[in-house]
């Protein structure tokens, strides 16, 4: 009997071959005192193994030639890492000051790092972490192994599965390098640096699948699905020929996809829908393009703040706006202003305690209007790149009206300033809310009188509606989007937008799902915003749907038992008929 074990699929596709073991985290590390005539050597060996490890990743980078611009920034964030002197120097400061060896250094620079990383709410952020243990790994690797990279070059993994806790992005693309036919780890989630780089290189790959180290065998020939996140292994003939017919119509499915790329959203009935796509400073914009997306629906900010030791300035942020502007070629690109809350290590000005509960906390709108002038920074950024391109403003988690008559006024004041400095900027730059917690839904008539748009946060709106963690694994199986009191929310935000005239957009996870968007349909959304790599099958979905039957379909699902609903839900996806 085949051996099924689950995960996530974090990028799709079918591929069948030989499992490759990677033991990356398994160097144990040990204080040892050194005597005084050891110290400067140890330093020395410390400053050999940074140097390797800044060459090691700056001839990846050199071996990607046609790697989308997204997997560079990501090599790039790494090197920067190796030059700050958390990294840097600090480990040297420990080695002389505490006659320790190199390895022991480095690990406690790395375990303050995350403590810091563990504390923050936010799951992307978070996982951020992740990277600190990355580049550390690398520098252990070269302190326990000078020829680490030549051997790594020297390996043969056409066609391999790799089988990892977790892997690197030089890793990845090493082994992209080496036409690996994917990966599965054991640890990753969707926003985690190794979902990104599967997506953008389009590599078959599985996250979170627990113990698959220990239940699979070197050398053992596996099936990777992507798509439905599993790994199987003990292979049968019977099996293996089903997955190869799988393979087969994946191919054809994705070409006829690829054929709706430049084809309208449009309903049965002739209602045309707006597809757009959500990207932050790591998306691939060539990806963005290639899904047939007309625009960006939400484009994140907080990640300037990510591994700097100072704020990004006007100036910087003006020139990163202007090159997305200038890959869309017109398009409009949302801004969401910064939505961080209590993370100090992503603010050097943030000098208060991490608070108890960030989620709850000072975080996206309150803390922005809490520092006005870092806020005003980033609308004058925004108001300038607005003369270069088609720009929105977001603005996340608004919960009153006074926050958002505070926002106004000081986005008239960031105008009035580039007056005084002669900057040119947008007459009108259209701006819109971020609905994503109930008490932002239960006044949407008022938000939506004042606003250009509204752009329901799916992800966050169910978490605080029904009082759930959804990465806790406690209580993550609570999270749903299908609860009638979140299904009322989403009708209540999109009638607002009805009865105002204004445009409501979705840009959380459920905007991506097509099992939600036949009844999304029905609801009344007319504006979807979700990952590029969703967008093909989302389109394939409202092509053949009728918009006005799903209407009324929709209408008893609101007042149907919450047992009934999924399967309610379920029933409305239509059948395939396009392309």
């Amino acid at each position: 009997m085949s051996l099924l074990i689950n995960g996530m699929g974090v990028s799709p596709g079918i591929s069948i071959g030989p499992a490759h073991m990677v033991h990356r985290n398994t160097l144990d590390v040990v204080q040892q005192e050194l005597p005084p005539e050891r110290v400067e050597k140890e330093v020395r060996r410390f400053s050999t193994a940074l140097q390797s490890a800044k060459e090691y990743l700056n001839q990846v980078k050199r071996s990607m030639d046609d790697a989308p611009p997204d997997v560079a920034i990501l090599i790039d964030s790494h090197i920067l890492m190796l030059e700050d002197a958390m990294l840097g120097q600090e480990p040297i400061d420990a080695i002389r000051a505490q006659r320790c060896n190199a390895e022991w250094a480095i690990q406690q620079r790395q375990n303050l790092l995350m403590e810091t990383f563990m504390g923050i709410e936010d799951d992307y952020l978070r996982s951020r972490g992740n990277d600190v243990e990355h580049v550390v790994g690398l520098i252990l690797r070269f302190l326990d192994d000078k020829d680490y990279a030549e051997k790594k070059a020297e390996q043969n993994l056409q066609g391999c599965i790799i089988v990892a806790d977790d892997l690197t992005p030089a890793d990845t693309i090493v082994f992209q390098n080496q036409k690996i036919g994917g990966f599965v780890t054991e640890l990753g989630g969707p926003t985690s640096h190794t979902a990104i780089l599967a997506h953008s290189l389009r590599i078959p790959a599985v996250v979170a699948a627990h113990n698959v180290r220990k239940l699979i065998k070197d050398g053992e020939r596996v099936i990777l699905d992507g798509n439905n996140g599993a790994v199987v292994a003990d292979l049968d003939v019977q099996l293996v020929r089903e997955y190869r017919k799988k393979q087969k119509r994946e191919h054809e499915r994705r070409q006829q996809l690829a054929l709706l790329r430049n084809k309208k959203a449009v309903t049965q009935d002739g209602v045309e829908i707006r597809l757009l796509a959500n990207i932050d400073l790591t998306e691939d914009l060539r990806t963005l393009k290639r899904s047939g997306a007309i625009g960006v629906g939400l484009y994140r900010t907080e990640f300037f703040y990510l591994n700097r030791e100072k704020i990004i300035d006007e100036n910087e942020q003006v020139q990163i706006y202007r090159k997305v502007l200038r890959v869309m070629d017109g398009m409009p690109v949302t801004i969401r202003t910064l939505d961080l809350g209590g993370e100090k290590e992503f603010d050097p000005t943030y000098e208060r305690p991490l608070a108890p509960n960030p989620a709850l906390g000072l975080r996206a709108i309150r803390r922005s209007l809490h520092e006005p002038e870092a806020f005003l920074c980033q609308l004058r950024a925004i108001l300038r790149a607005s003369a270069y391109g088609s720009v929105r403003v977001l603005l996340p988690m608004l919960t009153s009206m006074q926050e958002l008559e505070q926002t106004l006024e000081l986005l008239d004041v960031a105008k009035r300033q580039l007056r005084a400095q002669k900057k040119q900027y947008a007459e009108h730059v259209p701006v819109g809310g971020m609905i994503e917690v109930p008490a932002a839904a239960l006044q949407a008539n008022q938000f939506a009188g004042r606003l250009d748009f509204l752009s329901l946060g799916t992800n966050d709106l169910i978490q605080y509606t029904l009082a759930i963690d959804r990465i806790d694994d406690e209580v993550n199986y609570l999270y749903d989007p299908l609860h009638p009191g979140v299904l009322k929310l989403i009708q209540m935000v999109i009638q607002a937008g009805e009865n105002n005239g204004k445009p409501v957009a979705m840009c959380g996870e459920m905007a991506g799902d097509t099992r939600y968007i036949p009844l999304l349909l029905g609801l009344g959304l007319r504006e979807f915003s979700a990952h590029p790599s969703t967008l093909p099958e989302v389109k394939e979905v409202i092509l053949n749907s009728h918009a006005e039957r799903l209407k009324k379909k929709c209408r008893r699902i609101l007042n149907a038992e919450a047992k009934k609903i999924p399967a309610m839900v379920a029933a409305l996806k239509p059948s395939r008929k396009q392309p």
